[in-house]
């Protein structure tokens, strides 16, 4: 019976951080209202918050394999929500020429396609720094 608890514990975990995230990653870019683009049709928004959430889901699959604790799972899981959040401001101070709020709410695909790789890349990056 533990290892059912224990797989509904982890699972619960991992599903309520991927939720936190999401909600956190909409909070930190209020300019872009990624829910109600996606709701009109934008493929860009459904790119650049699938990409932060594909991105996440690499690190929290890590954390539960590679953690020694439930607990540890779900400081690591933060840390990749921070690590996903820190990457978007850092790319809208890089991209200082044109906005990559703009760029989305424009449905500017190309721009979100990058942000989506960069998004996954972080996230298996930092997935595969989860190691003891």
């Amino acid at each position: 019976m533990n290892l059912y608890m224990n797989f509904l514990m982890y699972v619960s975990t991992a599903i309520g951080l991927l939720i936190l995230g999401m909600i956190l990653f909409t909070m930190t870019t209020p300019k872009i209202k990624e829910f109600s683009l996606i709701a009109s049709g934008n493929i860009a928004a459904a790119l650049l918050l699938g990409g932060k959430l594909i991105g996440l889901a690499f690190v929290l699959g890590a954390a539960a394999e590679y953690s020694i604790s439930l607990v540890d799972m779900a400081l690591w899981g933060l840390i990749g929500i921070i690590a996903q959040v820190v990457l978007f401001g850092i790319a809208e101070l890089v991209t200082i020429r044109f906005s990559l709020q703009k760029a989305i709410q424009n449905d500017n695909r190309s721009v979100a396609l990058t942000l989506f790789s960069l998004s996954i890349a972080v996230g298996w990056v930092v997935a595969k720094c989860l190691s003891y």
